[in-house]
């Protein structure tokens, strides 16, 4: 789809990341949401595909996307989303490209890299401390070592 100066249409996701409007698919289906006796006669539900892999975004936040959004990408890597929480057509399609461009967005900011900590020596001699209460306690309920510490 071309834009008003004839270049292609662009989807903005943030300030560095665009997607090609050629990029998403949106096909309308019945929803299960609001619309009153309309909801039957009417397909206002907006479902978007957007295949990861063959998308312009940079190779490590189509990684992640695919690992985030895991469980609503298919076997080809295609992520499909719904909206059906409104009345409209119009409003589905705002509502599932702003879900498309909070999954893009949490995909974006690469995860932070763990820091590597020690536990203090207070908390290894609790824990020690209470590893002994507890062996003690379970001690106390062994009819066996009752018997050996009488005879």
């Amino acid at each position: 789809m071309l834009g008003p100066d004839g270049a292609t249409a662009m989807i903005e996701i943030n300030t560095t990341l665009r997607l090609r409007d050629d990029e998403v698919t949106i096909e309308y289906v019945r929803s299960p949401g609001p619309g009153g006796q309309n909801v039957n006669k009417v397909a206002t539900a907006a479902q978007l595909r957007f295949h990861i892999a063959g998308s312009s975004l940079p190779a490590g936040v189509r990684a992640r996307l695919a690992h985030l959004e895991r469980t609503r990408v298919s076997r080809r890597g295609v992520l499909t989303l719904v909206a059906h929480t409104h009345r409209t057509q119009e409003a589905n399609r705002r509502e599932v490209m702003r879900k498309l461009a909070a999954a893009i967005e949490r995909a974006a900011r690469p995860p932070r890299t763990r820091v590597a900590t020690k536990p203090s020596r207070a908390s290894r001699e609790k824990r020690l401390r209470e590893k002994r209460l507890h062996s003690q306690t379970k001690r106390t309920r062994d009819a066996r070592a009752i018997r050996s510490e009488e005879g």
